[in-house]
This record gives structure tokens, C-alpha cells and sequence, in this order.
């Protein structure tokens, strides 16, 4: 029986981990791996107390971190996804997909959001064909090429920002007027001059004889179809919250997140809280999913002391 159950392995679940080992709170991590989302990102700069750094280190020095601490406090249990989580009496049993069984007096979930698919004719037929998920991953491949990205987001630019190295053009797609990345992000990215950037923009279809040649795209102000030539495509349109297995425990958002109460993080189930991209949290960012993981576990910790 742990003290405490953290579903999760990103900046949220890392930094509950840290923070339960020294609050000496008998802890079971369990997440698929230690990462978090920004570790495809090529160059982190928001991280607070450090400039720049990849995505990759970041994630590995938090790997580093939570290791330096865990001693016998916290067990990492890494490769293994949750599948149902229910309450037994007072207690919590998260059971993972290959059958493991965990109990735990308390459940933090950290568990994060996956990548929202791109839905349009021809998406899922050149998915690896020309159509990826991860520029890290599969950028190298379009070396000296043209590519498109779909997303106005900050990881779209990110993205964009890593092609550019290496690439021959790039060109992003943003459904808004005004794309919603950061406009530092947006002024520096979209200065390079292999990039393009068109607004209000909504791709239509991707296209290919057996891997990817083009794109076709909806100018929204106009109407009119367009084509593009590119061997790549790029998709960076979100995230949907992992929270099919607590569908039925904790109350949900309309978007299938986590709904909790910011002062502490609590859920609507007592004994379970959340943080990180899972919630209903208004801002998403890794910096605010550690403090709220940290919050979290703060609160935790009371309500176990006062047990």
C-alpha cells in the first residue's frame, strides 16, 4: 500500500515525484516514460533559472532529478500505462494494461495529453509516408526539401524553427488571423528567409503517390483551393487529455479534461488530485505544471499528516 500513486512521468509527475520524496511520502510513479511533451522541442527558453536548452536535456535532467532523490521513497516504475484506476473503500487501485496492480491511499495524475490527429483526406494514408507527428524524430529525413507545417500554435513554430536548419522551405499553416504562438516566437521564426507563414489557412487534404507531393489548403477569407508542393508535412494542432481511464471517477471538462480546484488541485473525487495538461488549467506550460504537481503534493501531504 503506497502513501501516494503519481500516474504521469512529465515536468508535472517528475516534480510531484521529487517533492513526495521529501515530504517521505511512500510513493509509486508510474508513467510510459520520463519526458514530457517539450522534449521534442529543439530549444526550451521559458524553462525559469535556465536560458536555453533542448528539450532533450531537459527531460533528462529531470530524469536526473527525481532519480537523485527517489532512494526508497519513491518507486519509478517506467513503461507501463495506465489502464482503470477505481477506489476501493477508502483506498485507490490503478491497474496498468499489462495487469500490474498498484494501491494507494492518495492518487496524483499527471498523466498529460497526447497528439491531436490531423482528420483531413489523405492524413492517416501518409502517416510515416511524408505526414508526421514529431519533427525531432523525422525532420532529418526532409533534408534539402519542402515542407509544410500544420499549426499556429508555439510547438508550430517550434517545429518550424527546427526544419529551418536543415530544410529548403518552410511553410505554416494558421487557421487564425493572428496565430496564437508567442509573438517573440513568432517575429524571429517567421523572419527567416526559407519561411513562409499563411494565416487564415485550413488544409483540405494531403496528397501523394505513395509519399507525400503536396498539400491542398482553404484560403478562409477568399474560399479559393490552393495547392502546394511539399514532400513533408508536419502536424502540430494540439493535444487531447490522456483521461479515458478516470473517465468515471473524476468529473471531466467538456474537452475531457480534468476539472480541479486551483487553490490545491483537488479533484472532484477526495483523494485525487491533478496537474499539468490533464487539467482545466488555463495556461499549459511546463513551468505551471511543476508548480501546480508541487502544489498538489503540498496539499497531499497535509491531508495525509492529518490522518
Amino acid at each position: 500500500m503506497y502513501d501516494l500513486i503519481i500516474i504521469g512521468g512529465g515536468p508535472a509527475g517528475v516534480a510531484a515525484g521529487v517533492y513526495a520524496s521529501r515530504k517521505r511520502l511512500k510513493t509509486a510513479l508510474i508513467a510510459c516514460e520520463l519526458s514530457g511533451q517539450s522534449a521534442v522541442s529543439e530549444d526550451v527558453q521559458n524553462w525559469i533559472g535556465t536560458v536555453s536548452i533542448p528539450g532533450s536535456e531537459l527531460a533528462e535532467n529531470m530524469k536526473k532529478h527525481l532519480h537523485a532523490y527517489a532512494e526508497d521513497v519513491v518507486d519509478i516504475i517506467e513503461g507501463e500505462k495506465i489502464k482503470t484506476l477505481s477506489k476501493s473503500n477508502d483506498d485507490f487501485i490503478a491497474v496498468t494494461e499489462n495487469g500490474k496492480e498498484y494501491k494507494g491511499k492518495n492518487v496524483l495524475i499527471a498523466s498529460g495529453a497526447n497528439r491531436r490527429k490531423l482528420t483531413v483526406p489523405g492524413a492517416d494514408i501518409f502517416e510515416h509516408k511524408g505526414l508526421t507527428y514529431c519533427a525531432s524524430c523525422d525532420g532529418p529525413v526532409f533534408s534539402g526539401q519542402d515542407v509544410v507545417v500544420i499549426g499556429g500554435g508555439n510547438a508550430g513554430f517550434e517545429t518550424a524553427a527546427q526544419l529551418l536548419a536543415y530544410t529548403k522551405s518552410v511553410t505554416l499553416l494558421c487557421r487564425k488571423p493572428v496565430c496564437k504562438a508567442d509573438p517573440v516566437t513568432v517575429k524571429k521564426v517567421s523572419a527567416h528567409p526559407n519561411m513562409t507563414v499563411l494565416t487564415e489557412s485550413d488544409i483540405t487534404e494531403v496528397k501523394g503517390d505513395g509519399f507525400v507531393t503536396g498539400i491542398s489548403y482553404k484560403d478562409i477569407k477568399t474560399g479559393e483551393v490552393k495547392d502546394i508542393q511539399v514532400n513533408g508535412v508536419f502536424v502540430e494542432i494540439g493535444n487531447i487529455p490522456s483521461t479515458d481511464f478516470v473517465k468515471d471517477v473524476v468529473k471531466l471538462d467538456d474537452f475531457s479534461r480534468i476539472i480541479t480546484d486551483p487553490k490545491n488541485q483537488q479533484t472532484s473525487t477526495p483523494g485525487i488530485w491533478a496537474a499539468g495538461d490533464v487539467t482545466d488549467e488555463l495556461y499549459h506550460q511546463n513551468n505551471i505544471a511543476a508548480g501546480d504537481a508541487v502544489k498538489a503534493v503540498e496539499d497531499i501531504y497535509q491531508a495525509h499528516a492529518a490522518r
